[in-house]
């Protein structure tokens, strides 16, 4: 086994959304836009667009018409991490040019350790350069964009940190969810069934007592690619994203809540929620790349507190068809990494690879495992697990499984599978009444949601055939590597495309990311 061909780079850590955008700034990948536009619609226009094109930039826009004159001098900043795998990689702390599926490893491996977060005095956070309280509270001041002609309202995030604690154990969940501006001093909070705010809610009212909320409307987006995850309920993604950046991440007691809440993100407001505290929500324009239920009841959200930098950088996160949703890149990252750990937990062999398409509904909907077949029932087994771990079992309808020498990224392997090696009538198998969400435009009536299914395919060579499974064209590695070294010279365009798989005189050869095993 020879390294890496893409060797592990120790980075220095980034501590907020600024030092980020100046990593960002040195890849080349922020563009910055001084004139004015307008907070609905056009922003996220923008977004959308620039995220179709190669290379697509973070976009930070400075001024927004109207807001000239706001006391929060905000601006606001869209395709945050969008379809850049090397914006992601940089998030998660690792050189930007690292391979996709050495990525996902590495992130895998990083979710393994977990470092509680470091509480910093009130003076050191610099969330609390300004705080605005009671009647001075105006979020109407802030340019909380309309993302969508039909959506319901002006919502902020979803690249944000919503914070709540579990009035049973304590424990501090980080999420990501949906808030629409109800007014001056109170915002919406859509919350699937099941997720973990929601649960925390149904608790404390059961109890006849209001929960606190924070949120981060401005951050690292760290903490945007920790809080989609589904983790365990006794652990708070704190603890996650501190083990992905080799160090505690800082954090601040609030001031109206007792919340702990990111101590040098750009802007967060504090709020409670109290029992049977209702109001109108949505339509908003979703991951699917439609707009989600009709108007419906949800949480109010009271504001108690907003906390602000000076010129503080609002993050958002647009809801689209690919490549265009801020989800798609980063969470096809962080929920195959998850995947990937929550088999290895399960002490399943033979994983080489899992990916999570971003394309398929914001990276919900399609996950790709590769793996090399150890025995009997192997692959069905992994099919089974992937389809219901916790990182796996929200809403996803498509489980593939190919062989190792297929790279789980590449769709156009993935489908030679496919067609090569399943055979429907035996390879497929269908799991009902699975955990979905009411947002799965497919599900109809929308009364039968939130219940799914999922179709399990089998794309790997017949185990018990292997030993006469037709042979796979493979190049000679010798070859490969005589036209790699002579890739320029022969004038050839851009740089060679990897090839996992080989073929030498004796025995068939396999390559992951670099790495021989023979």
């Amino acid at each position: 086994m020879t390294s890496s061909a893409e060797p592990k780079t120790t980075r220095a850590p980034i501590n907020d959304l600024r030092d980020w955008l100046r990593e960002v700034e040195a890849i080349g990948e922020l563009c910055t836009v001084d004139k004015p536009v307008e907070r609905d619609e056009e922003m996220s226009a923008i977004g959308y667009l620039v995220a179709k094109q190669k290379p697509s930039p973070a976009i930070l826009f400075n001024t927004i018409s109207g807001f000239e004159s706001s006391k929060f001098g905000a601006r606001s900043l869209w395709n945050v991490l969008g379809p850049s795998v090397r914006r992601i990689a940089l998030t998660l702390g690792e050189d930007p040019n690292t391979p996709t599926v050495e990525l996902i490893r590495r992130t895998k491996d990083k979710l393994r350790s977990r470092i509680p977060p470091k509480e910093i005095a009130a003076s050191e956070a610099s969330v609390f350069e300004n705080t605005i309280t009671g009647d001075d509270i105006d979020l109407m001041q802030l340019p909380i964009p309309r993302h969508w002609p039909r959506d319901g309202g002006r919502y902020a995030g979803t690249a944000d940190a919503v914070i709540t604690r579990d009035p049973d154990s304590g424990y501090l969940n980080v999420g990501t969810y949906r808030m629409m501006l109800q007014g001056k001093d109170s915002t919406g909070l859509y919350l699937s069934p099941g997720k973990d705010a929601r649960l925390h809610i149904a608790r404390a009212w059961e109890q006849g007592k209001s929960l606190q909320v924070a949120a981060a409307w401005g951050i690292d987006p760290l903490y945007m690619l920790v809080g989609s995850q589904s983790f365990p309920k006794n652990v708070s993604e704190y603890e996650y994203a501190g083990g992905i950046k080799g160090g505690p991440v800082p954090v601040v007691k609030g001031k109206t809540t007792d919340l702990l809440i990111p101590a040098h993100a750009e802007l967060v407001v504090e709020g409670e929620i109290r029992p049977g505290g209702m109001a109108p929500e949505g339509p908003f324009g979703e991951f699917t790349g439609y707009y989600g239920k009709p108007e419906a009841a949800c949480p109010l959200v009271n504001i108690t507190a907003v906390h602000y930098r000076n010129n503080p950088i609002l993050t958002n996160a647009l809801m689209a068809d690919y490549p265009s949703c801020e989800q798609s890149g980063f969470f096809s990252i962080i929920r195959s990494a998850k995947i990937w750990d929550d088999l290895d937990k399960l002490g399943i062999p033979g994983i080489h690879g899992v990916y999570s398409h971003p394309a398929a509904a914001g990276g919900f909907g399609m996950v790709v495992v590769a793996m090399e077949q150890k025995y009997a029932g192997h692959a069905a087994q992994v099919l089974a697990l992937t389809a219901q771990v916790p990182g796996g079992a929200y809403y996803t309808k498509w489980i593939v499984a190919v062989d190792h020498d297929v790279d789980p990224t590449d769709m156009d392997q993935v489908i030679w599978a496919m067609a090569s090696r399943c055979n429907p009538i035996d390879d497929i198998d269908i799991l009902r009444n699975t955990w979905s969400t009411p947002l799965d435009p497919s599900q109809n009536p929308p009364e039968k949601r939130p219940y799914g299914s999922k179709a399990l395919i089998n794309a790997c060579k017949d185990h018990r055939y292997i030993p006469v499974f037709s042979t796979r064209t493979t190049l000679r590695q010798s070859t490969y590597e005589k036209v790699a070294a002579n890739w320029a010279d022969l004038g050839l365009p851009g740089v060679i495309p990897q090839v996992r798989a080989f073929e030498t005189e004796d025995k068939f050869v396999y390559r992951e990311e670099g790495q021989m095993n023979k």
